[in-house]
């Protein structure tokens, strides 16, 4: 969906800006909603771990963008099916994991974009075409030009090519999965742990010298500020339902103090 009055994540990105969101797992639009009103910068609709249908995560996108935030969808896997219905869902965004090569990745972007950029199957009755409403110049130039393209390196192999996935100009953005990566370097669940950060730290260095943004979660404001002190720009605070159940546990807790002495 065109933002005709908003700069596109791209272009924020291109000016420097320093983007936070979250990801987002739940079916419910109104919490879409209310992030937006917060403040935050974007959403990551969460295709690979949370547990909505095409047309629920349409209508989160839907709820996003009605309050001036961008949503990003985070596909399963690079399968056609699922880039093409997160396209023309109207998502400003599209990520990918479960990837292992440069090649890999080359193929997933390809399919985000029209031709003669990539292969994408062509249809302006979808909301991202605005139902028809929008004119076609404008839409193809957006989806080349301004949908975001998310690599996710969450692995070793990934992390070795980074230079080589720099060259690639259709890739926008390369976003480091610390919750895998932690898996791959052996230390399963430790995203903090030094071996996981010393190739956040190669990432984020091979990506610079490449000209690329790099993205990362962080699931405490200290490991924000560190990511940011870093040169990532990109910032995904937690998920929603870390915020929530954060929340639960502090107003239990908060209650539980007021139960009188037991005897």
């Amino acid at each position: 969906m065109i933002f005709e009055s908003t700069k596109s994540l791209k272009q924020r990105l291109a000016d420097g800006e320093v983007l936070f969101g979250t990801f987002f797992k739940f079916n419910t639009p109104q919490l879409a909603e209310m992030l937006g009103y917060a403040g935050m910068d974007f959403i990551i609709v969460d295709g690979e771990h949370g547990d909505c249908s095409y047309g629920e995560m349409q209508n989160v996108v839907r709820a996003a963008n009605s309050v001036g935030m961008s949503a990003v969808v985070r596909v399963p896997n690079a399968l056609d099916q699922n880039i093409f219905h997160a396209g023309d869902m109207g998502a400003q965004g599209i990520q990918v994991p479960n990837l292992h090569t440069a090649e890999e990745a080359a193929e997933a972007v390809r399919k985000m974009r029209y031709a003669p950029r990539g292969t994408r199957g062509f249809a302006m009755t979808t909301r991202a075409g605005q139902y028809t409403f929008c004119p076609k110049d404008a839409f193809l130039k957006y989806t080349n030009e301004e949908l975001l393209s998310v690599i996710m390196v969450e692995n070793t192999q990934m992390a070795q090519q980074v230079p080589e996935l720099c060259k690639n100009p259709d890739i926008d953005l390369l976003f480091i999965g610390t919750g895998d990566m932690s898996q791959s370097v052996g230390v399963l669940g430790q995203p903090l742990h030094e071996n996981v950060q010393s190739v956040v730290e190669q990432v984020v260095r091979d990506a610079k010298a490449g000209g690329k943004p790099v993205g990362i979660i962080a699931g405490t404001l200290e490991e924000a500020r560190h990511y940011v002190e870093l040169g990532i720009q990109y910032i995904a605070y937690g998920a929603e339902i870390n915020m929530i159940a954060s929340k639960f546990r502090e107003v239990v807790a908060d209650l539980d103090s007021l139960r009188p002495a037991k005897r």
